[in-house]
Order: structure tokens, then C-alpha cells, then sequence
């Protein structure tokens, strides 16, 4: 950690002050033009009513977290992401990147939104489909890659301050400084509130409450020459995320750090380096609630250290022009162990629990892109290793004595290979056709392997013998531009999931409806459908609109033979949003609805969520040349957003109608 630090305030050499440094990696290889992307802007990042990065996300037709709140009331544990309705269960099917290196969680796949400041980014890219082998395994559902914001975006100084609903709290601070011919950015965010009940009106007894939320978050950044041509890019970051669930002996606190250093080289042979560390401490408490919902009692109570490393190097030799060729490799090793007290009596735990293990993944690829006149053409692959080691379940009473349960899991291991091919040929200067056919895999989190959990009264087993996710799938589309003001994007797809890892029902009380479940393997989930995308702008005025219809089903034999043609828990087959928005200097007004279809809240598709429609809204007027004032509004017709529904009817909502008041400060 202390050679990261030093990193970031290393001086910059006199020679090097003519230098221009650029903060990237290497760019995007013209083969992309084969595949569904998708592109949000720093002005869409930084203007979001809710300041949340997860909320602006949504603005790409079909990406989607595993439950509808966000990260001020959701479970850490849900907040996995997906894109293309390959969703059914909670860990990210998507890879998530920041400056190329892995987000999502080390242990359990899942994503810490709050550690994303919007303010902190330059710009979202959303590939969609599966076998993306340049940027590491993992892509089965797309890749999402963001990108930090330079000194010259930042500014030298930014503040905002709000108020709002339920006596919450949203601050926050960037600023950017040239040192010499690098830069040294920070960002930084605290936010606080007390939150909302989560459980319905209708539906609450005594013990339910609000459920308070407070997160903060850290990240600086350092961008220096080595050389004329070699740059050094230099992230440190960390969050803190502590929430609970709206009843006593819920709390859920989250704590990472992140470390990273890449080198990319711009001469006649591009490459990069890249290396990162990562630590993660996620803990839980869990409740049982009593008959009328009058009372709460704890159940267990989760610690999960874990820990992430990696690294990847990549060059781009020099081919001429139309050809671009990428070649390299990368490993990441991941570790964790969840640490629980369970079987309580009394209000007391009996039993402690320990499970966990490692994995480890290397991969080498290469990637080619060829540009012939009005056609495009993309082919790439990549070959990976994976190994899952040291599992091991232990289970003890706490008072001593014979342990309950003492395994060790046999190491396995495995290769797998997957590839991408695409074309796109430019019919007119406005119209592309577009056409692509890939494969992807992921690896089980160790949270699916060895993490058991509870959701209300269903209780979700844990299995160390879970096999790789293993996905093929085609898409077509077109790219209308007609100017550089309007693009329109539409794309149809089928994808299959072979399988795909699902929460499946082995048993349910007849009397209270709580299920038993257990992490399995399904036969496959096929998802087939379309996406559409489409921006505008001109002068002060923009907009956009996105729209997502995903058919997904199971397929299914064997335990999990009931659920054979049910749809995924938590996929909706319509989403959609739209935006309207005026900006002149400071000043600016915005109206975003967005829609989300009905979808089920369990596998066997007996609890359903209704569909919602948000409204949300933001005004600045600004005062001074660096001041100006700002009203933000949430679901702003108090819409009922329903996540989750139990097994004897009670219904959780996302956050209900909030409004917010404050300022914004960036002197000229």
C-alpha cells in the first residue's frame, strides 16, 4: 500500500513537461463496430437526479441489478449485474471495469455501487454479448467498462451539498491538479439518511422500521510520463457502506480497498501492464420474524473477509493501416471464507460455522480487427485455466466438543475456451448492418460455492460442487446516423446459458410458505430479444431513450425438472427509460420516466412483482459564476416499487418518493 501511495505524488521529471499523458488504456479496436454498444456521457453521469451511479446505468436497454433498489436499501448481496435478462440469481454475469481492472466483488460476484462516485467518471461503455476475451473471463452477458475523469474534467475544485427527504445527507468533492506534464485527481463522497421502511404499509407490524444507510468513499488518482511515449497511471480508492434492513439484528456493513498500477505504452508497438490488489470485509446480520410481524430474532450472523489480485499485460504490434491486432494473458486470484455464528437460543448463538476456499483463473487471447473499405470485420479468442482450491466447510459448536461437520473439498480444475466473431458493413454514410456470434463462461463465485444465506423466512444452501457457466449466443443489428446530432441503435439476439446457476426450490412449509433452496446447476437459461437505443442533441436541448424486450426461459431436468419453461426469477420481458434535458452555462432542467415490466420474484414463478413507473427530475439555476442552486426529485409520484415478496405475501418496496435541495460549486 505505501508503494501505492508514493506512486501518486511521484514527481514529475522537468523533461517531461511538454509530454502529453492521456489517463487511458489502450483504445477500443475498430472491431467493435461488429457489436451492440452502448456509450454514456460525463454530462449524463453528473446529472442524475439521484446521484447514483446504478441509476444511470439503467439508462442501457437491459442492464439490470438482480433486485429493483438501489444501493441506499438493497441488500450488498443483490447487487449483482446483468445485462440481456441472463439474470436468476445475484452474482454479476456482466464484467465490470474501472481503468481495466475487475469490480466485482472477490467473494460473491456482487458490485459495491457506493464506492462509484458518478463525479469521479468520464464516460460508461456498455458492450453487450458474451466472449469479450481482451478484457479477461467473466463477459457472459457483456462487458461495462468505466473509465476515470482527468484533471481537465474535474476542474481544479468541485462541490456539492444536498439535503433531502428523510433527513439525508449527499456530499461531495473532485478536484484535479496538473503536475507538470501528469496530473493527480481526488474524489470523495459521504452520504447519509435514515432511510425509509422497506416493508409496505399494508403489510408492517411492530417490529419493522427504517432502515438507516451511511457510505463514504475515497479515490485518488496519479497519471505521469515515464517516457515520451510510456505513462503511468497510479489508483488508489476505498469505500465504506454500512445499511441494515429494517428490523433489529439486520445490520450489513461493507469495507474495501483497491490498488492498482498500469503502464501503456503509445509508440509504434502499443501496449499495457496492468496490476491490481483488492480487499473486501462484508458482515451480516439475518432475523427472523415473529407471527403478525410483532417481533425479530436473530438467526445468523456472517463475516466475510476476501481478497482479489491480478494482473495483465497486452501489445498491439504495428500491422499498417486497417489492421489492428491485440495479443495477451492475465491471471486473478481470488480468496474468501465466510465466518458465522448460527443456531441461536435464546437470543444467543449455538454454533459457529467457516466455509470458503480460492480460485484462480489465467487466460491468454488475442484479438483482430480488419477494416476494408465499408467493411468491418472482428474475430477474437481466448484460452483460460481455472482452478478452484482449498475448500473447506467446518461446522462447531460453540461450546466445545466434537465438531458438527469438518470437510475438505477436492481441488478441481479446467480449461475452457471461448471466442467472438463479428462484421459490420457500412451501407451509406448513415446506415451500418451489424451481425455477431460469440461464446463466454464464468466461474462460480466462492459465494455460490460455499456462502449459505436467508432472505426474510427462505433460506438458500451453498454447493461446492457447482461447474462453470457456459454461454453461446448471435445477435444482428443496425446503427442509423443521420447526423452527428441523432443515433439510433436496434439489435436482436439469442443467447444460451448452459448451466446457469440458479436458487432452486427443494422444499416449502406448507404453513408459513418459507422455501428451501439450494444453488444448482440448471440445464440452461435461453434469453432471445431486442434492444434499442437511441440519442439526440442539439444546442442546449438532448435526449435519449433505451428499450429492452427479453424473453427468457429455463430449461431444466432432473430436481430442478419443475421450473423446465419458467422464466428467471427477477427478469422482467419489458424495461425501458427516456430523457429530456435542457443545458445553457450552469443552468439546466431534466425529466427522466423509466418503465420496468412485471417479473417474479421466485423460480418457480409463484410470487409476482409488479411493474413500476418512476418519474424522476433535476433543475440548477445558478447564482454566481461558480455557484448555483439545485433541486433534485426521486420517483417523484411516489410510485410503489416492489423487490421482494415473500413466501406468505409480504412485499418490500424500493425507496419511495424523495426530494432533495442544495448547491454546487466549481469556481471559474
Amino acid at each position: 500500500m505505501r508503494a501505492a501511495w508514493a506512486l501518486l505524488i511521484l514527481p514529475v521529471p522537468a523533461a517531461a513537461q511538454e509530454i502529453v499523458v492521456t489517463g487511458q488504456g489502450l483504445d477500443a479496436p475498430p472491431g467493435e463496430a461488429a457489436y451492440a454498444v452502448a456509450e454514456i456521457d460525463r454530462e449524463r453521469l453528473t446529472q442524475s437526479a439521484s446521484g447514483r451511479f446504478e441509476d444511470v446505468l439503467r439508462d442501457a436497454a437491459g442492464a439490470a441489478q438482480f433486485r429493483r433498489a438501489d444501493s441506499r436499501s438493497a441488500h450488498a448481496t443483490a447487487q449483482g449485474i446483468t445485462l440481456r435478462g441472463l439474470g436468476g440469481n445475484a452474482s454479476s454475469r456482466a464484467l465490470l471495469l474501472l481503468d481495466g481492472v475487475p469490480q466485482a466483488d472477490p467473494f460473491g460476484g456482487w458490485v459495491p455501487f457506493p464506492a462509484y462516485l458518478p463525479e469521479r467518471l468520464a464516460s460508461v461503455r456498455i458492450t453487450r454479448g458474451g466472449g469479450s476475451g481482451y478484457h479477461g473471463a467473466g463477459a457472459l452477458a457483456g462487458t461495462i467498462e468505466l473509465s476515470s475523469a482527468d484533471a481537465d474534467a474535474l476542474g481544479p475544485l468541485a462541490l456539492t451539498g444536498f439535503y433531502g427527504s428523510r433527513e439525508s445527507i449527499d456530499l461531495v468533492a473532485t478536484g484535479g491538479a496538473k503536475l507538470g506534464a501528469g496530473s493527480l485527481t481526488v474524489a470523495g463522497q459521504f452520504a447519509r439518511g435514515d432511510g425509509f421502511v422497506p416493508i409496505v404499509e399494508e403489510d408492517r407490524g411492530l417490529a419493522d422500521r427504517a432502515a438507516p444507510y451511511r457510505q463514504a468513499s475515497l479515490a485518488l488518482r496519479s497519471v505521469v510520463p515515464v517516457s515520451e511515449s510510456v505513462e503511468l497511471q497510479a489508483n488508489l480508492s476505498g469505500f465504506s457502506d454500512e445499511r441494515d434492513r429494517g428490523t433489529d439484528f439486520t445490520p450489513m456493513t461493507s469495507h474495501g480497498a483497491d490498488a492498482s498500477v498500469r503502464l501503456v505504452g503509445r509508440g509504434s508497438w502499443r501496449w499495457a501492464a496492468l496490476a491490481y490488489l483488492q480487499h473486501r470485509d462484508f458482515s451480516s446480520g439475518f432475523a427472523s420474524i415473529g407471527t403478525g410481524r410483532a417481533t425479530a430474532a436473530p438467526t445468523l450472523d456472517q463475516h466475510v473477509p476476501a481478497t482479489g489480485a491480478g494482473a495483465r499485460i497486452e501489445v498491439q504490434p504495428p500491422l499498417g493501416a486497417g489492421t489492428t491486432l491485440r495479443l495477451g494473458g492475465d491471471l486473478r486470484h481470488t480468496a474468501g471464507r465466510t465466518q458465522e455464528l448460527f443456531t441461536y437460543v435464546a437470543g444467543n448463538p449455538t454454533r459457529r460455522r467457516s466455509a470458503g476456499g480460492e480460485t484462480l483463473t489465467g487466460g491468454l487471447f488475442a484479438d483482430l480487427s480488419l477494416e476494408r473499405g465499408a467493411l468491418t470485420l472482428s474475430a477474437g479468442g481466448r484460452i483460460d485455466r481455472w482452478t478452484i482450491a482449498n475448500g473447506a466447510l467446518f461446522e462447531a459448536p460453540l461450546a466445545g466438543g466434537v465438531p458438527l461437520t469438518d470437510l475438505s473439498f477436492a481441488d478441481r480444475s479446467g480449461w475452457e475456451a471461448s471466442g467472438r466473431a463479428g462484421a459490420a458493413v457500412k451501407l451509406a454514410p448513415a446506415v451500418s448492418l451489424r451481425t455477431a456470434a460469440y461464446t463466454g463462461w464464468r466461474l462460480p463465485t466462492l459465494n455460490e460455492l460455499y456462502r449459505p444465506f436467508r432472505a426474510g423466512a427462505d433460506v438458500t444452501a451453498a454447493n461446492p460442487l457447482l461447474d462453470p457457466e457456459r454461454l453461446a449466443g448471435v445477435e444482428a443489428g443496425i446503427d442509423l446516423t443521420p447526423s452527428p446530432a441523432f443515433s439510433f441503435s436496434a439489435t436482436g439476439y439469442w443467447n444460451r446459458i448452459r448451466g446457469a446457476i440458479g436458487n432452486v426450490t427443494l422444499a416449502t412449509d406448507p404453513n408459513t410458505g418459507a422455501a428451501s433452496r439450494q444453488r444448482l446447476n440448471l440445464d440452461a437459461i435461453v434469453a432471445k430479444g431486442i434492444e434499442a437505443d437511441l440519442r439526440w442533441r442539439s444546442g442546449p436541448w438532448r435526449a435519449s431513450a433505451s428499450w429492452a424486450f427479453t424473453d427468457a426461459r429455463v430449461e431444466a431436468s432432473g430436481t430442478a425438472a419443475p421450473l423446465d419453461g419458467l422464466r428467471p426469477a427477477q427478469v422482467a420481458r419489458h424495461q425501458g427509460s427516456a430523457s429530456l434535458g435542457w443545458t445553457r452555462g450552469r443552468a439546466g432542467v431534466s425529466l427522466t420516466a423509466r418503465y420496468i415490466g412485471p417479473q417474479f420474484e421466485d423460480d418457480q414463478n409463484a410470487r409476482t412483482l409488479a411493474d413500476a413507473v418512476t418519474f424522476d427530475a433535476r433543475a440548477a439555476l445558478p447564482l454566481t459564476d461558480g455557484l448555483a442552486i439545485e433541486a433534485r426529485g426521486e420517483n417523484l409520484a411516489d410510485a410503489r416499487i416492489e423487490t421482494a415478496v415473500t413466501g406468505n405475501g409480504i412485499v418490500e418496496r424500493a425507496a419511495p418518493r424523495t426530494l432533495w435541495i442544495g448547491f454546487s460549486y466549481r469556481p471559474r
